[in-house]
């Protein structure tokens, strides 16, 4: 937010709110200036984008994998995700979000649904913020290795890298791709709201190249969430995450 300067005594406060100083009008008797604390404001040409993850997809079974898109498997939602997504379109339902984003898999079309039909919108599809790609335990395999406490799942936990898996995405690779997917919706929507629907590693990606914090620091938003981040020309701000008070009174007890 720029610094201004006003006629009749003003001066720029570190937020570029004017203060007028009283003594600059001669009267030393007025009463004195109050400073409140600063409320965040984006600045003009900023994008504020609303990560959401999709809802709870289904159970992994060894005897029913998944259909696999681009590699990728892709499980619809579990009901528990449907009544997510509903509560979500709660939520944001009263937002002013003028476009949404949803990646090529069938999760995160299912749970934007509810909220695009409430908001009259269409989703655009951004592959490039598809999930990461697990190589050789994509489909049920990543989901029992990890209930299992695999050794090296264990290992890209410590580690936090995704490609100690086989065959799996590259992380620089991974970190390029959402990244440069965040900065094209930026640019086409300043000054705009938008939804994103999409995955778990990928918000972990971006909140950690936002804070330019450990690779999976962020790793671990639940179901159904919502994580904000407004992007400016000079740098990325991240303003909550996940925010899931939309399903507090949700129970933990599959629905359906």
């Amino acid at each position: 937010m720029s610094a201004r300067a006003e006629s009749g005594g003003g001066r720029p406060t570190a937020y570029g709110d004017p203060v007028t100083d009283p003594t600059a009008a001669g009267d030393e008797h007025a009463a004195p200036t109050e400073h409140r604390q600063w409320r965040f404001t984006a600045p003009p040409g900023a994008t504020t984008l609303l990560l959401i993850r999709h809802g709870e997809s289904a159970a992994a079974r060894d005897d029913q994998p998944f259909d696999l898109v681009g590699g990728h498997g892709d499980p619809p939602l579990h009901p528990q995700g449907r009544a997510q997504a509903a509560l979500l379109a709660e939520r944001l339902g009263h937002e002013p979000i003028t476009a949404a984003y949803v990646t090529t898999l069938r999760r995160t079309v299912e749970t934007a649904r509810p909220l695009l039909d409430r908001l009259g919108l269409q989703a655009e599809v951004e592959p490039d913020l598809r999930e990461v790609f697990l190589g050789e335990w994509e489909n049920e395999k990543y989901r029992r290795y990890m209930a299992e406490r695999h050794p090296l799942a264990m290992r890209v936990w410590q580690e936090e890298r995704w490609d100690l898996i086989p065959g799996a995405e590259p992380a620089e690779q991974f970190a390029e791709r959402v990244g440069a997917a965040v900065e094209r919706i930026a640019a086409r929507h300043p000054d705009e709201l938008v939804a994103v629907f999409t995955h778990g590693g990928v918000i972990g990606a971006i909140l950690a190249l936002a804070t330019r914090s450990r690779p999976f620091a962020f790793v671990g938003a639940d179901n159904g969430s919502i994580s904000e981040l407004v992007l400016m020309p000079d740098r990325w701000v991240l303003r909550s995450y996940n925010d899931t008070a939309h399903l507090r009174d949700l129970p933990d007890t599959p629905v359906g």
